[in-house]
């Protein structure tokens, strides 16, 4: 297994699609649009590739400076306790800097995961949910 990473390297709609959807990610992958969006608006993505195959990916928005809001991270399933996930996580943090935290919410099947690499639970969060996926 020759994994890479990539900052630069951005898959296409229908690439992040297939992951999201082998991984288990619950994301409004039936909307390639919305799905494209999301990532052309996203300002740090770091990808993880076997060969051709998009492995993995860590989908942020951040302000380089004071926070950094860790929106998407996809492991395909086949891929999933090989450290890849970690390994996105440290390159996103090595990329923003110690002046800037990582936060996350959390999908409930992963919230044994993350304790685990290195994240604190919080207990001072609050959301607005969006409108229902259409």
């Amino acid at each position: 297994m020759d994994i890479t990473y990539s900052f630069e390297e951005r898959p296409n709609a229908d690439l992040i699609i297939e992951l999201y959807d082998n991984a288990g990610l619950p994301r409004p992958t039936h909307d390639k649009e919305r799905i494209q969006k999301m990532f052309d608006n996203s300002n740090l993505i770091v990808t993880a590739w076997d060969g051709d195959l998009l492995i993995g990916v860590s989908r942020c928005i951040t302000d380089w400076v004071w926070s950094c809001y860790l929106a998407d991270l996809a492991i395909r399933k086949e891929y999933q306790k090989d450290g890849i996930g970690k390994t996105l996580i440290n390159l996103t943090k090595e990329k923003v800097g110690e002046q800037s935290m990582i936060l996350l919410l959390s999908v409930p099947t992963a919230l044994e995961y993350y304790p685990k690499i290195g994240f604190k639970k919080q207990e001072s969060s609050f959301i607005i949910d969006r409108a229902e996926w259409k």
